[in-house]
């Protein structure tokens, strides 16, 4: 009898690996404690022709780690598992999910028993690949709604472009995400992009953050510190906060007063100048993280009107900002200057097709063919 009911077992457990190892397991165990004397209590004993209830196997919901290295691995997927839930679970963010695609040849599901490359270091944190250079576009935006001329870009217009990125494989990223990039050390998806606001306008919390909210997608949102509470279209304090603390909108400095930082006032001499810049930089720096509690925080700027002069770039790492935005439009590549990074002006003339062709994610090396 023992060896029929392991028989039995074993073609169980061809019909699914983990199951059957539990089965055979659980026999095992069985039959040692019969062999023991290790017997459970007795229970009632089923009538003649009814056959004995059948316990149903525990389900596998986890596949199985086959192969290591420090490196990466290789996992095999049961059914009903996601790529998004396997980068959760095995490198620490579903968000990963694009770097298992990418180490299988830009598979898009798991498939059950067919396995997986699963990178636990950077496959190619420089985004160099055959042909091509990655470039990460960072758009810029002002203000939304039909006020603001050439500037403004209607709710419509911002919720069509955001919905394209989200349907077409973009991949909306943090701008802090950048340091990583930039040092060589962490990879971004293929096709990153970056969204960032300027100047700190109402209509951003009214019309642009209910578009982010909506489709979960972060932004950074530039402000200068004037500005901010001074009435009319401005943000208040208050509405900073709520963004900031909804982890999608991230606030950052833009100066204190707009002015531009390589056109030197009426009798500005070197030295007063070169306090003034450090009032422009570390001045909205320290309010923005005393007014929303984010101390340490602030280290990205940008650039009123897009400029920079060796001075200003000297104050910025005075004041220990790590990433700076200008508005020469393009994308970056790794060995962008983090202090000088290509920004790209969204317009509310732009359509939909004039939006596509700003999203430079890439850059062909080598001949043209």
């Amino acid at each position: 009898m023992l060896n029929l009911r392991m028989n039995s077992l074993s073609r169980t457990a061809g019909e699914g690996r983990g199951e059957g190892r539990s089965i055979l397991a659980a026999a095992a165990v069985a039959a040692v404690l019969a062999l023991t004397g290790c017997v459970a209590p007795p229970t009632a004993t089923p009538p003649l022709n009814e056959p004995a209830p059948v316990k149903a196997p525990a389900t596998t919901t986890n596949g199985e780690i086959v192969a290591r290295s420090d490196r990466l691995l290789i996992y095999v997927p049961v059914a009903g598992e996601s790529l998004r839930g396997i980068a959760g679970r095995l490198l620490g963010s579903e968000d990963r999910d694009w770097q298992i695609s990418e180490a299988n040849a830009g598979v898009t599901k798991a498939e059950p028993g067919q396995p997986l490359i699963v990178p636990l270091k950077p496959m190619n944190p420089l985004g160099v690949r055959s042909g091509n250079l990655q470039t990460v576009p960072i758009l810029c935006y002002h203000r939304l709604g039909t006020v603001g001329g050439k500037m403004a870009v209607s709710q419509g217009n911002f919720a069509a472009q955001m919905e394209w990125l989200a349907k077409n494989d973009y991949r909306v990223v943090k701008l802090s995400q950048l340091a990583g990039y930039l040092d060589g050390k962490e990879p971004l998806p293929p096709k990153a992009v970056v969204i960032t606001f300027d100047d700190g306008y109402e209509s951003v919390y009214k019309l642009a953050y209910p578009v982010l909210r909506k489709l979960g997608l972060p932004a950074t949102m530039f402000v200068y510190t004037d500005f901010v509470g001074a009435g009319g279209d401005a943000l208040s304090w208050p509405q900073l906060a709520e963004m900031q603390a909804s982890g999608l909108v991230d606030i950052q400095s833009h100066s204190k007063s707009h002015r531009n930082l390589i056109e030197r006032t009426a009798g500005e001499n070197d030295e007063r100048y070169k306090r003034n810049l450090d009032t422009e930089t570390a001045g909205p720096r320290d309010l923005i993280e005393q007014k929303l509690g984010t101390a340490g925080h602030v280290r990205h700027y940008a650039y009123p009107y897009g400029d920079a002069n060796e001075l200003v770039l000297d104050a910025l790492t005075r004041q220990k900002y790590t990433l700076a935005v200008t508005v020469n439009p393009g994308g970056n590549a790794f060995y962008a200057q983090p202090l000088m990074l290509r920004r790209t002006m969204i317009f509310g003339d732009h359509d939909l097709e004039a939006f596509k062709a700003r999203l430079q994610t890439s850059r062909r090396i080598g001949p043209t063919p």
